[in-house]
């Protein structure tokens, strides 16, 4: 009696509630609605796997165990150079969590871009937004022109002698197409596509380190100084884009807690499977896989050996290609909205929801670029890697800045928060600072200038603006917020309060009302 008691009760909840909810729908709301400046993406779908699938793509894992097995195999940096790999992924790490003090509280599409205004000036934030911009374009360049050299070697080693820049530039072009393609078509197709490339890649690497037998170093040498910091250098760059996650928070359910997950997670994955191939690279585990790779059956390995790493290399280059495709197009989007780059990169598709015209542009520099490195840079890229690395670890040091300004102002900084951002903050400036005097001392002029055009990017970004679009300076920081529709009837109502922002207010409060 009882239990059929509670099952009445719980049936008279529910069509009450039922009845309320449909009331809502049929009566107009007593303010005006809010929508969020995102709302045109396709909201709260993506889940924890897609998230933490889209941060692994765009890192490329696979493909930075075989550079990073190569570099110490040539350097012979010995135990030395994995001590430097675990010093740097707790490094990375540590961005991971000045990123997650932003992600438990915010969502938004432009990812640190966003993150960085709510702690630094705009000309900093503008900063920023270029250093991400050129990061992302030099990784999606670099992978794609990457690729199709690896479809080359595929075809080279099962006997079709294809060779030549004509047939380079026409494999990034394919590439680029099917990225922009799938890029379009839908987010969850695109992130659940990279994640199942992405570890079959993985899976296929490492099980051809494991298996190779290899020869044994019988003896290490410690690593020198001078070798050190381009190996912490190689490892940051090849975890660049951990925090893409970031980008779709908009997009993802429970994007406080699954974002953030899948920012602090990825560094953790990559930075273990970077140390086992650093140790297979110390223990001659490695050495037969390097080979395969950039040498093809020239290097005495076996035909299925050869293919086997390239396609699961060249696997691993087009889900990074994806995964900073998808990123780079909501930095543009969020851009859009705020007026610091054209409004038309704002525009989303009606039916698929995603922001195409910001990927078409974000692919159509891509495979510009790409075409530019395979004739120009291809076998001597220093100077374009290190524009890439000055912009990726200007990001991050700026982030960790951000983060110190931001907890302050709201009153939430530790002492915990304290330390890991300045700890960060001086680490990427010392590294940019060694990075600078030893390419001047070298007479290496690369490095160097991509610090002065990174840092003096936001300024000019400024100024162009001030002039062109001032109103956009005053429109920077969007990010996600609640909609009317978000909420339950009966809960409240949402008003803009003087500064723009989404205020739940009581409908009793509201002006005019008559109950």
């Amino acid at each position: 009696m009882a239990s059929g008691r509670r099952g009445g009760g719980g049936s008279r909840i529910g069509g009450a509630l039922g009845a309320a909810i449909a009331r809502s729908r049929n009566t107009a709301p007593a303010v005006t609605p809010v929508f969020s400046p995102l709302r045109a993406l396709n909201r709260r779908q993506l889940s924890q796997i897609d998230l933490i699938g889209q941060s692994l793509s765009t890192v490329a894992p696979a493909t930075g165990m075989i550079f990073i097995a190569s570099w110490i195999i040539s350097a012979d940096p010995g135990v030395a150079g994995l001590a430097a790999i675990l010093g740097t992924t707790a490094v990375v790490v540590a961005v991971a969590f000045c990123i997650s003090q932003f992600t438990r509280r915010l969502a938004a599409a432009g990812s640190l871009y966003s993150f960085a205004f709510q702690g630094l000036p705009r000309r900093a934030t503008l900063t920023m937004g270029a250093a991400l911009l050129l990061g992302y374009l030099g990784i999606a360049i670099s992978v794609l022109a990457n690729s199709a050299v690896s479809l080359l070697g595929i075809a080279t080693a099962l006997g079709s002698a294809v060779s030549g820049t004509v047939p380079l530039l026409v494999c990034a072009g394919l590439v680029a197409g099917v990225v922009a393609t799938i890029a379009v078509r839908g987010v969850r197709l695109a992130t659940r596509a990279i994640l199942v490339v992405e570890l079959c890649s993985l899976v296929v690497i490492c099980a051809l380190m494991v298996t190779d037998p290899g020869t044994p170093t019988s003896s290490v040498a410690p690593g020198t100084a001078a070798t050190l910091p381009f190996l912490a250098l190689m490892v940051v760059f090849g975890m660049a884009g951990f925090e893409s996650a970031a980008f779709f928070g908009a997009e993802a359910r429970r994007p406080l807690i699954t974002v953030t997950r899948a920012v602090l997670v990825t560094p953790i994955l990559c930075g273990t499977v970077f140390v086992f191939a650093g140790w297979a690279a110390l223990t001659g585990h490695a050495d037969v896989v390097v080979a395969a790779y950039f040498e093809g059956t020239a290097s005495g390995a076996s035909t299925a050996m050869v293919v086997a790493v390239k396609v699961g290399v060249t696997f691993s280059w087009f889900a990074s290609a994806l995964g900073c495709a998808q990123a780079g197009s909501r930095l543009l989007l969020a851009m859009g909205i705020e007026g610091t780059v054209p409004r038309r990169l704002s525009r989303v598709h009606r039916r698929f929801r995603t922001p195409y015209v910001a990927v078409i542009v974000f692919t159509a520099a891509v495979v510009i670029g790409a075409w530019m490195y395979l004739v120009i840079f291809l076998g001597d890229s220093i100077v374009f890697d290190g524009f890439v690395e000055v912009a990726v670890v200007g990001a991050y040091t700026l982030l960790a800045v951000s983060c110190l300004r931001f907890l302050r102002r709201i009153g939430e900084d530790a002492r915990t928060t304290t330390v890991v951002a300045v700890g960060i903050a001086c680490v990427g400036a010392g590294l940019l600072g060694y990075l600078t005097l030893s390419g001047i001392s070298d007479g290496q002029w690369g490095i160097p200038t991509a610090v002065l055009v990174v840092g003096l990017a936001g300024v000019v970004w400024a100024a162009v603006l001030k002039r062109l679009r001032p109103e956009s300076l005053a429109t920077m920081g969007a990010f996600d917020s609640p909609e009317t529709t978000d909420l339950l009837p009966g809960a409240g109502e949402l008003v803009l309060d003087d500064d723009g922002r989404p205020q739940l207010v009581s409908a009793h409060s509201l002006p005019g009302d008559r109950r």
